[in-house]
């Protein structure tokens, strides 16, 4: 408990602060290339559901183009990512200024991984309790299945960290993401470009889970 409350705030600015000065030239060459490729904002900035259900802005590098429609509708994700995008997603470098969400407290390095603000009505109550802590760079999701599990085995693994937060675990985390993201394993979900979108967890399906 000492350490969900106190201490891991201060892992979490001391580690994702050497991360920044350690990432900042990749950073740099990865934001001309994104300008070159992908054109203007370099940084997409989106908001996502924090702690206790609040919203906060997150930053990533883009990994889309801004292609639309005739009726001006943006295109379907497969049909926006680049073979770059889609490199900076396998390798997770569109990550990098995520470092600066910890550093200013709207995430931790290792936290169930911050969603859509407009799913926040669609969780069960239990699903919901992933918002008990702050979301994470990474998670206990992301280092076991990440895109390719459902989302309802998702929820279960963000739940199941939220009931066990602990140092051990996160430095376990942080180990196994960064053989994920050397294996570039697990990227995107079956038959999708990324995740596909999460319309809620239907009574059937909580009731066989319950059971």
């Amino acid at each position: 408990m000492l350490y969900a409350w106190y201490l891991k705030r201060v892992f979490d600015v001391v580690a994702a602060t050497l991360l920044a000065v350690a990432f900042a030239p990749a950073f740099a060459i990865l934001a001309l290339l994104v300008r070159l490729k992908l054109g203007r904002p370099i940084v997409f900035r989106q908001p996502r559901t924090g702690q206790n259900g609040q919203s906060f802005m997150m930053f990533k590098l883009r990994t889309m183009t801004n292609e639309r429609d005739v009726a001006g509708n943006l295109l379907d994700d497969a049909e926006r990512l680049t073979a770059f995008g889609k490199f900076m997603r396998s390798t997770s470098l569109d990550e990098i200024p995520g470092v600066f969400n910890v550093i200013l407290g709207d995430m931790s390095m290792v936290g169930p991984r911050p969603l859509l603000v407009r799913y926040l009505n669609r969780y069960s109550r239990e699903q919901s309790r992933r918002h008990d802590v702050k979301p994470g760079l990474t998670g206990w999701a992301q280092v076991n299945g990440r895109n390719a599990v459902t989302w309802e085995e998702r929820f279960d693994m963000d739940v199941w960290y939220v009931d066990r937060v602990g140092l051990v675990l996160d430095l376990r985390i942080l180990f196994l993401t960064a053989l994920k993201v050397i294996r570039r394993s697990d990227v995107t979900s079956p038959g999708h470009a990324t995740m596909p979108e999460f319309w809620g967890t239907t009574s059937r399906e909580e009731g066989r889970r319950a059971a």
